[in-house]
């Protein structure tokens, strides 16, 4: 499931990609004018921050978002990136500190969504999300859903979209790491994996994109995967300040809350980001 998780979502978007491409006929050769045909638009983001000395570290972020939009279909793809690596004193069994430089966040994650539109406004969605965190609280989880999108609002400034609808998760828990004293002195550590769980969820999405000026928009997007077992919860919140028609400087802020969590692990996990944003 886990390789498999958004395939179908892909081929039916590229299906109907391609179903209206052939309708297509564009009287120019311009690559502007021939974008807009298909209603697509792309953005990707990279952020980098490393310090040394005294202290060291090195943290990368990266996020490639493609979203398509006209009178049939409202597409949209995501993948996102995080890595970090920072200096950490460890303290072992006899009591002696050394200084190592270990990885502390490792997460990729991509999902994809595809609307057929009914009607300007509503629409019918399928999903699907698939997330590996080392150190969140899932070594991985995948989500697999169908429902109903409403465009609540949408003008030169605002837009507002809301999608509901069943779904079905699967997730990992993370690794219990044990430790054990031996006679010597060492330590013997042990990793338990844990059972893999399987659950029907609700999933709710509400997307919200407010452009202030001619080069300053915000945009939040909150996410609500519903369980018996455990509740997913996240929110992406960001402002955008283009310097030309390609580049934008972006502003975010990033929320996940996991309701039901193995002892030692936090629910809340947040991110701040400042990334360098290329639009096409």
């Amino acid at each position: 499931m886990k390789k498999t998780l958004i395939a179908g979502l892909l081929l039916a978007a590229v299906s109907s990609f391609a179903v209206q491409a052939q309708d297509a006929s564009p009287t120019t050769t311009d690559a502007s004018t021939a974008a807009k045909n298909g209603g697509w638009t792309g953005s990707g983001e990279l952020g980098y921050s490393s310090a040394t000395g005294n202290t060291r570290s090195q943290n990368l972020d990266a996020k490639l978002g493609l979203a398509q939009e006209n009178e049939q279909w409202k597409n949209a793809f995501s993948l996102d990136f995080l890595r970090t690596k920072a200096q950490q004193s460890i303290v072992d069994a006899n009591g002696n500190t050394t200084d190592q430089f270990n990885t502390t966040a490792n997460r990729y994650d991509g999902g994809a969504s595809v609307g057929y539109k009914l009607d300007p406004r509503s629409y019918i969605v399928g999903a699907a999300r698939y997330e590996h965190d080392e150190f969140g609280a899932n070594v991985w989880d995948g989500v697999v859903s169908l429902g109903y999108g409403y465009i609540a609002l949408k003008d030169e400034s605002n837009e507002l979209s809301f999608e509901i609808g069943p779904g079905y998760k699967r997730y990992r828990p993370a690794n219990i790491i044990d430790s054990a004293a031996n006679p010597d002195g060492s330590v013997t550590v042990t990793t338990l994996e844990q059972p893999t769980v399987g659950e029907v969820v609700a999933r709710g999405l509400v997307n919200y994109k407010l452009k202030l000026t001619d080069n300053t928009a915000f945009e939040d997007t909150f996410l609500m995967e519903a369980g018996s077992k455990n509740t997913y919860l996240q929110n992406d919140a960001g402002l955008a300040v283009s310097m030309t028609k390609k580049m934008a400087l972006k502003l975010g802020f990033q929320v996940r809350h996991n309701s039901d969590v193995l002892p030692g692990i936090k629910k809340l996990d947040t991110l701040t980001t400042t990334n360098l944003v290329y639009n096409f």
